[in-house]
């Protein structure tokens, strides 16, 4: 027996794993001289493979007094290189304190 023998991980494909999902942050389109901040966590992927996507929600940052809440979904996985993968996301703030405010941004890497 070779007492040297070992194994090399490259990279685990992270789109072939049902329990993964992606932080991110970004910030808000800037109304009335202020800006928010979008920042959380995925919910784990809604369909399998290179079609799945996933939820998102959250209250913005406190800024010129009020906050927004949002939501979405993700785009479906865009590949990278490793074998891992990353989500677009856009949309729109709730209305408050008279506004609302867009968003876009991508996620992190998937997280196992």
């Amino acid at each position: 027996m070779n007492d040297k023998h070992g194994h090399s991980l490259r990279y685990v494909r992270i789109v072939d794993s049902p329990n993964h999902f992606h932080s991110y942050d970004t910030q808000t389109t800037v109304f009335g001289h202020h800006r928010h901040r979008l920042s959380g966590r995925t919910s784990l992927p809604q369909g399998s493979g290179d079609r799945h996507v996933h939820y998102y929600e959250g209250t913005t940052s406190f800024n010129d007094g009020h906050v927004h809440e949002y939501s979405g979904w993700t785009g479906p996985p865009i590949p990278l290189p490793t074998g891992n993968h990353y989500h677009e996301f856009s949309g729109q703030t709730t209305y408050d304190d008279g506004h609302i405010h867009y968003y876009r941004g991508v996620t992190s890497e998937g997280i196992v």
